[in-house]
């Protein structure tokens, strides 16, 4: 009997500990956010006259930082074609396959990759000589203001990625500036947006306040995007409800 106790509280304890260790884990492995990157702004969006305010300014500044691609785009009738991946608007997809097609994707798609790689750590190595904090006015600086000034914060330090990226072929709709926030500390953030993937894009932190190298945004899991814009146009970011967090509301 004293056997048969023994082993029952072993078991129990043992089932107790797994329930633990299993809810535990399950709540560790928490899917990452879902967002949806191009929503329309509200007419009341509290970013959208600082956001609207540097477009002007970036635009009227000086017309020869507009990039090649860029001139190509604005007389372009359908939007550039991503490594297999539709860009925003854009419908075709290029279905991944073994033969000339999905060679030269593939390795165009590595190419690019590495190169995005290389400019991230080199704009966060040069932030380390050419950070200037903006002091008690945030004040967002255009590509311009910010060769000409030899540094900036981080949102001056970011249109040189935003910038580069454009210039280097990428398009009009795959590369994007990005306010980010970490609820954490309440801090907020600039950083460019690569989408090569429309649902989850690699992010470029100029400082690396943020983070370092190239990850995807769903890895970054305490930080969340806020806005998404370029020198035209201005989306906001919303997340997406599962169907599963809409039954527990219910």
């Amino acid at each position: 009997m004293r056997n048969g106790m023994a082993s029952s509280i072993t078991a129990g304890f043992l089932l107790g500990l797994y329930v633990t260790l299993g809810a535990g884990c399950a709540g560790m492995m928490k899917a990452p956010a879902r967002y949806d990157y191009f929503e329309p702004p509200s007419t009341t969006d509290a970013w959208s006259p600082k956001i609207s305010g540097w477009q002007r300014r970036e635009q009227a500044d000086d017309g020869s930082f507009t990039s090649p691609a860029a001139r190509d785009s604005e007389t372009a009738s359908e939007p550039v074609a991503s490594d297999g991946i539709p860009l925003p608007n854009e419908g075709q997809l290029f279905l991944p396959d073994d033969g000339l097609r999905g060679k030269y994707f593939g390795f165009r798609s590595d190419r690019r990759r590495a190169m995005a790689l290389e400019l991230a750590g080199w704009i966060q190595g040069q932030s380390r000589s050419h950070y200037v904090a903006d002091g008690p006015i945030d004040h967002w600086a255009t590509l311009e203001e910010t060769l000409r000034g030899n540094g900036d914060d981080c949102d001056g330090l970011e249109l040189l990625v935003y910038h580069a990226l454009r210039d280097l072929g990428f398009a009009e709709n795959e590369v994007y500036r990005a306010i980010v926030y970490r609820p954490s500390d309440g801090q907020h953030h600039m950083v460019t947006l690569w989408f090569e993937d429309r649902e989850d894009p690699w992010v470029i932190d100029p400082t690396g306040a943020m983070t370092t190298g190239m990850p995807l945004m769903s890895s970054m899991p305490e930080w969340v995007p806020l806005k998404v814009f370029s020198q035209d146009v201005e989306y906001t970011v919303k997340q997406e409800t599962s169907p599963s967090a809409l039954a527990q509301n219910r």
